[in-house]
């Protein structure tokens, strides 16, 4: 299966699983009195609309090189994940509006048996956040690390709700509040979280050379190479799940142009064949 088809087939599963959680938060969090748990079902509507980018994103980043995108269309992923931040804060924002007016008036202790549900969403949504983040990591995907961490908020919050129901039943009369304190808390842990996802996807999109690790392998790479003396300045750029690399090498000063073009191509390619999540690859020849 191609890296873009995997992508596009776990954004599909992340956005059946939030359709399936978000109506079960939602009748559970209605019946059972747990605005933290209508709480997490708001959230999981959200991230069925930030799929649906996510997946926009992705099948618009696979898009081929064209005269005038001659690097492919890979950032259009960058600035999926700048919109899916969007929708993260405004559902915070939701949440922690609600949970404060909920505070001052409060509400029905919430039922026992949400408890239960609970748990099986918590297990469910560390699942998943473990799958696509898996998945994210092989295909270089920085929307579908968006999406692992819907996923791992998901299941923080919903651990939050948890300790929040769990203290007002427990508690019983004056600790209904508790709920609404863990939505509060969800929605303070939905925030950090937003850092986090669009730190890396500014990177991105700004051009950040901090790939240290993936230079060391083309470095090394690169000296197995039949006629590289050496590397020199190598600066790496991502788009989408595709690194584009500026590398200077360094051959003999007296091989003829045709012989350090030939040593050129043949570094190339096999830069490629080593590190297929390489994409637009230019090599500059320098005498050693």
């Amino acid at each position: 299966m191609s890296t873009g088809k995997l992508a596009i087939r776990t954004v599909y599963f992340s956005m059946l699983g939030n359709i399936l959680l978000a109506g079960i938060k939602f009748l559970a969090g209605i019946f059972g009195n747990s605005f933290a748990l209508i709480a997490d079902g708001i959230e999981s509507l959200v991230d069925v609309f930030s799929s649906i980018l996510v997946l926009f994103g992705l099948k618009y980043a696979q898009r081929p090189a064209d005269d005038n995108h001659p690097y492919g269309h890979g950032k259009a992923e960058a600035l999926i994940t700048f919109m899916v931040v969007g929708f993260l804060i405004v559902s915070a924002a939701t949440i922690a509006f609600q949970a404060i007016k909920n505070i001052q008036n409060p509400h029905p202790t919430p039922e026992y048996w949400t408890l239960g549900i609970l748990g099986a969403i918590i297990l469910w949504k560390e699942i998943s956040y473990q799958i696509v983040l898996s998945r994210s990591k092989k295909l270089h995907s920085s929307s579908l690390k968006a999406e692992a961490w819907h996923h791992r908020s998901d299941a923080i919050t919903s651990v939050a709700a948890f300790i929040g129901i769990l203290i007002a039943v427990i508690g019983g009369e004056g600790f209904e509040v508790a709920d609404d304190y863990a939505a509060l808390f969800a929605s303070g842990f939905i925030l950090y979280n937003c850092y986090l996802i669009f730190r890396p996807a500014l990177g991105e999109v700004m051009d950040e050379n901090n790939y240290e690790e993936l230079t060391a392998e083309i470095r090394k790479i690169a000296s197995k190479v039949p006629g590289i003396k050496g590397t020199e300045k190598c600066y790496i750029r991502k788009a989408g799940m595709k690194y584009h690399v500026d590398l200077h090498a360094s051959v003999d000063g007296d091989l003829s142009v045709k012989k350090g073009h030939d040593i050129a191509h043949n570094l190339k390619d096999t830069l490629k064949l080593e590190l297929p999540e390489l994409g637009h690859i230019l090599i500059h020849i320098e005498p050693f």
